[in-house]
């Protein structure tokens, strides 16, 4: 019994520790940081004299649909035009994507014929990028005005290798459950970027909006499910910092349903996956002390050994229940239970179209961490693209 009892205490240790427990941690380190060495002072806006040379690239897969609505938005974009280039890399599209893009002289459209993943077309277009700084971002997400000018701020800071901006996720209609899960937890990740930024360095940018030095960009390999996570970390190991941009975000709607996010979740799962092997050296905590924390806390963990431990969580307490433990340990295993029945009428209400916030925070959050195992599922069978079935957005 007491080896169960400490696997218990492990599990539970490590559940606690991933969602909650390192957010509190960070929270005081940032306050005690904060108290000795007092908030940094921010970088002043350079004026349009000082601005770098910028290119906003988008990768592209049969995305006639939004371009006239990303145009737009591009076009809306507050920085110099002549130190501004807008970049499409449609890799295979075979749909009018090109032919749309056409008809904006301002465009640099790089073509290839051959549908070889986001991996493949970031690649192709950053061997035709001549500007100081090169920023990445989604057909299917916009962009506010100063997103631009926000991110050449931030790289005035010459510790500074990647800008990550902000992702923002918005139901089409009240009601979206799986638009408003997403949302919930994309604040919630915010938050954390924020508080990583600031300690040292954001754990990895987000494909909606990041920018970063071209000379800094390393290849990853063609077959990798997260590029932007990919790129962005090799700057972090090579000793550089990734800032998060909350003034610099992308605005996104959500999925369409929790089938067609769940395509995302496990794509990412398998992502996260394949990239803890690729960077298993930034885990060696005599490399980088901090920054194998942060990726441990943030990142590792709740992309392999806490979906496992949740569940040897249930079945360890189980057990112990059974063989009489005590009353802790039944007291335990009855919230377990509760908050697994509330992630089941969670998901059934949701089938059913009827909304209950909370309930459904508790069936997202089961969610994501059932689509890890899928992902590991997924990581098998595609082990060797880059390409993936995109989600329907809402």
């Amino acid at each position: 019994m007491l080896t169960l009892k400490v696997l218990f205490w492990i599990c539970l240790f490590i559940v606690f520790y991933t969602y909650l427990g390192y957010g509190i941690l960070l929270w005081l380190i940032i306050r005690i940081k904060r108290l000795v060495k007092g908030r940094p002072a921010p970088t002043p806006m350079p004026t349009d004299e000082q601005l770098p040379t910028m290119t906003l690239m988008i990768c592209a897969y049969n995305e006639q649909d939004v371009v006239a609505e990303k145009m737009e938005n591009t076009r809306a974009l507050d920085y110099p035009k002549e130190k501004f280039r807008v970049m499409w890399v449609t890799d295979g599209s075979n749909d009018r994507t090109n032919e749309l893009l056409a008809a904006y002289p301002e465009v640099d459209i790089v073509y290839s014929p051959e549908r070889r993943g986001k991996t493949a077309a970031l690649k192709h277009g950053l061997r035709e990028v001549k500007t100081q700084y090169v920023a990445f971002t989604d057909a299917n997400t916009m962009i506010n005005s100063g997103a631009m000018k926000e991110i050449a701020r931030l790289f005035m800071d010459k510790t500074v290798g990647c800008v990550s901006g902000e992702k923002r996720v918005a139901a089409r209609q009240a009601g979206e459950m799986a638009a408003e899960g997403e949302g919930l937890y994309w604040r919630y990740e915010s938050t954390l970027k924020k508080w990583d930024s600031e300690l040292y360095s954001t754990m990895g940018a987000a494909g909606e909006l990041y920018a970063m030095d071209p000379a800094l960009c390393h290849d990853v390999p063609d077959n990798a499910l997260l590029d932007d996570f990919m790129m962005s970390m090799y700057v972090v190991d090579e000793g550089h910092r990734i800032v998060y941009a909350p003034d610099a975000y992308a605005l996104e709607y959500g999925s369409a349903d929790i089938h067609e996010e769940s395509k995302r979740k496990r794509r990412i799962a398998a992502g996260g996956l394949q990239s803890i092997w690729w960077l298993r050296k930034m885990l060696n905590p005599f490399r980088q002390p901090l920054v194998a924390f942060q990726y441990i806390s943030h990142r590792v963990l709740r992309w392999s050994v806490t979906p496992i431990a949740m569940v040897l969580l249930l079945i360890i307490n189980a057990v112990l229940v059974a063989m009489g433990a005590g009353s802790f340990f039944t007291v335990v295993l009855i919230l377990q239970l509760l908050f697994y029945l509330a992630a089941l009428l969670g998901y059934i209400l949701s089938e059913r179209s009827h909304r209950n916030k909370l309930l459904y925070t508790a069936y997202y959050f089961v969610f994501m961490n059932l689509n890890v195992f899928r992902g590991m599922a997924y990581l098998r069978s595609h082990s060797n693209s880059g390409a993936w079935e995109k989600a329907k957005r809402s």
